[in-house]
């Protein structure tokens, strides 16, 4: 039976010790059984016990799921959390006006009684994970065809799930590992009255803008402090001011010992998606075709918004958060770019796969079972390529930040639909509007989205055939010969969907007709059918090949080196990371240390740019050395770096010493391997943490609320002070 066989698998590729204790994301639960002995080796003073446990309180306890793509973690007894200021930046966006700008002046609440609710946020605690394979595949053979198997594997999982959380408040899912070859359920339990209590300014809390962006050395003090608060009884509930904070299980104590390079250094976190076992045909069109246009279109997006922040604060206020959103991928997509062709990524892919080749082809049961993989991968990815870049390149320019009135028309379809079938459940859908479109004007600005729509308008005819363009945008195009800039007030002028007035009007008196005959209305109806009629099924067939693909050729490999310990692709779920403190050479003759400190923070200092604007009270603590207990050898340390494994959804996540002290805040990679979440390069990957004695001294000396400080355990001796 297939599941015997991966059982008998996943035994063999446990069996052997690990070989890098930088490269890896591994699975909390097995840590006993895996990795511990090589953690203790490497300086690890603690157990397995003490990192993961469900008998007792264990750090597993003090680490969130932030939202929906960050980490954070408890430092105090009473639900404060700390995770990175550009986790925690939408909201304090969206608190900010220009009376109380706190992205410029930051915030820092006196009291519980000051603290501000922040709808939609959640964070989410494991209770426990559980290895399920063999509860997933009961009764799945080799015999049965695909729609058989995949009904019986989503019943086992519904079974599961139901039994897991029966009698609880707690939710549950049960994810695939190993690209399907391992199965886990996850227990958690879910906050979702969660409040702002500080941030930095983002002076501070976003140093070095878009520019310091995936690169050391770095200077940014990028925190932002929130609490978690419950029922009386220490349970989630919905917001009430009746609620207190919560009590954690566990929280970190914080560490004033510091770093020093060579010191064990240990990642907790939310890693989201890796994909180090992809084939060379997968990277090949990312690196060659995805990331480029991807990059060439943000790039116009971002100068745009760039060049009318820097006029209007107003504007700033709206646009950053989308700046920043589209910068971070913009950014990382080219290192991507360079750091695969500095390793020959698709090359070194290429000589694996010729090598698993060879030895699928010396035994004839190998060749029966992964022959043809390569091939497959191979004849799939020439139709795949194009969907992936039309569908992707379509949503850049009809959403994320492009034609901004035709993303916000698209979120009324629905209601059309409803409007049109006389379904009861139309005024709740229109309720939901009234808010989708507080928050969409609420960034919104017609001048900088007139300009976005001609630029995303001429690219799109640039880089997408006329065969797979959307149908009103050709009609569009012919109408005014390309030239998008003589049409754009007009059609913005039209459209119901550029004036919140108008929209606010429309959902008081729904009227489908007027919606349906909306000229951004009609682009976003006809980008949409675009994917929809032509894109989404084949990609849809492709996906569904490629995900059993990529399951045999995992399990292919894994058999092929039955002597190594393979860590599974991230995938949204707890997961721990190790290895050491250490600075890295860059390129010729460039040698990175390990540590920056406020001292360079200074020597960037230039009030002519907005990212590198350092607060004056910043400026008066360093002229004075008024560094307080934070001092070491006359400086205040900011950042550091080390060589854990890493990737998005890790901002934010704890970063430990050898006695479980937190010691820092992680929050981004250097530039120079960026490419971790495909091929990890350990002369180069780092992650960038910030030192959690600079975040102590913000909160501390700079905005003088040493209360929330007094919540921490401090433990550790501070360094040499003179």
């Amino acid at each position: 039976m297939r599941k015997q066989f991966l059982t008998t698998l996943l035994l063999l590729a446990f069996a052997m010790p690990v070989s890098l204790a930088d490269e890896g994301m591994w699975i909390p639960v097995l840590i006993e059984k895996y990795n511990i002995k090589l953690m203790q080796e490497n300086g690890f003073k603690l157990t397995a016990e003490d990192i993961y446990s469900i008998n007792r309180a264990s750090m597993k306890d003090a680490v969130v799921l932030f939202g929906g793509g960050c980490t954070g973690e408890f430092i105090s007894d009473k639900g404060l959390i700390i995770t990175n200021h550009h986790c925690g930046y939408g909201y304090i966006q969206n608190h900010s006006t220009l009376d109380h700008d706190y992205l410029t002046d930051g915030f820092w609440a006196g009291s519980n009684k000051e603290e501000l609710s922040n709808p939609g946020l959640s964070v989410t605690i494991l209770k426990y994970m559980e290895d399920v394979t063999d509860r997933v595949l009961n009764g799945v053979t080799e015999e049965m065809d695909k729609e058989k198997r995949d009904a019986l594997i989503n019943a086992n999982i519904t079974a599961i799930n139901a039994d897991a959380v029966k009698g609880t408040h707690y939710v549950s899912a049960v994810r695939p590992f190993f690209l399907g070859n391992q199965y886990f359920l996850l227990v958690n339990e879910v906050f979702r009255d969660v409040r702002l209590v500080g941030a930095p300014p983002s002076a501070i809390g976003k140093f070095g803008g878009d520019t310091d962006n995936w690169v050391w050395p770095r200077h940014t003090g990028d925190f932002s402090l929130f609490r978690v608060y419950a029922d009386r009884e220490n349970k989630p509930a919905a917001y009430s001011a009746e609620n207190v904070p919560y009590r954690p299980a566990y929280h970190f104590p914080v560490s004033l010992a510091g770093v020093k390079e060579g010191d064990f250094t240990m990642v907790f976190g939310y890693p989201g998606r890796t994909q180090q076992y992809a084939p060379s045909y997968h990277i090949r069109m990312l690196k060659e075709v995805i990331y480029p246009k991807q990059v060439e279109i943000r790039g116009k997006k971002i100068s745009i918004m760039e060049q009318e922040m820097a006029k209007d604060q107003l504007v700033r206020l709206k646009y950053s958060g989308k700046s920043f959103g589209l910068a971070n991928g913009w950014k990382k997509w080219i290192g991507e770019i360079q750091s695969l062709d500095k390793m020959n990524g698709v090359a070194r892919k290429e000589a694996f796969e010729k090598e698993f080749m060879e030895w699928v082809a010396a035994d004839p049961e190998r060749v029966k079972k992964y022959g043809k993989i390569l091939d497959e991968y191979r004849d799939i990815y020439k139709t795949y390529t194009h969907n992936y870049l039309v569908n992707t390149y379509t949503n850049e320019v009809f959403g994320s930040a492009g034609v901004e009135p035709a993303s916000l028309a698209a979120a009324f379809r629905r209601a059309v639909e409803m409007a049109e079938k006389k379904d009861p459940g139309l005024e709740k859908e229109l309720q939901r509007l009234r808010d989708y479109t507080d928050n969409y004007f609420r960034n919104f600005d017609r001048h900088v989205s007139e300009q976005l729509f001609v630029a995303v308008m001429d690219l799109y005819g640039k880089n997408i055939e006329p065969g797979w363009q959307a149908e009103a945008y050709r009609e569009l195009a012919a109408g005014c010969r390309g030239d998008f800039g003589s049409v754009a007030g007009k059609l913005f002028d039209k459209s119901i969907f550029a004036e919140e007035n108008r929209v606010k009007d429309l959902i008081s008196r729904f009227d489908p007709k007027k919606v349906e005959k909306d000229p951004f209305y009609r682009m976003a109806v006809s980008a949409a059918n675009l994917i929809e009629s032509r894109v989404r099924g084949e990609m849809v067939a492709a996906d569904t090949r490629l995900a059993e693909l990529n399951k045999l050729y995992m399990a292919a490999q894994m058999e092929k080196e039955s002597d190594r310990i393979f860590y599974p692709d991230a995938n949204s779920t707890l997961r721990l990371a190790y290895g050491r403190v250490m600075g890295y050479d860059s390129r010729d003759a460039v040698y990175h240390k390990h540590q920056t400190t406020l001292t360079g923070v200074m020597e960037k200092d230039n009030p002519e740019i907005y990212d590198y604007d350092v607060p004056d009270r910043l400026r008066e603590l360093y002229l004075k050395k008024d560094f307080g207990r934070y001092n070491v050898d006359g400086e205040v340390p900011v950042c550091f770096i080390a060589n854990n494994h890493t990737t998005g959804g890790n901002s934010g996540s704890p970063v430990l010493n050898a006695d479980g002290h937190l010691i820092g805040v992680n929050f981004d990679r250097a530039w120079e391997g960026v490419a971790s979440d495909i091929m990890f390069n350990p002369k180069q990957s780092r992650n960038i943490s910030l030192d959690i004695r600079y975040v102590l001294f913000i909160i501390d000396k700079f905005a003088g609320a040493g209360y929330l400080i007094d919540e921490m355990t401090l433990v550790g001796e501070p360094q040499h002070t003179p």
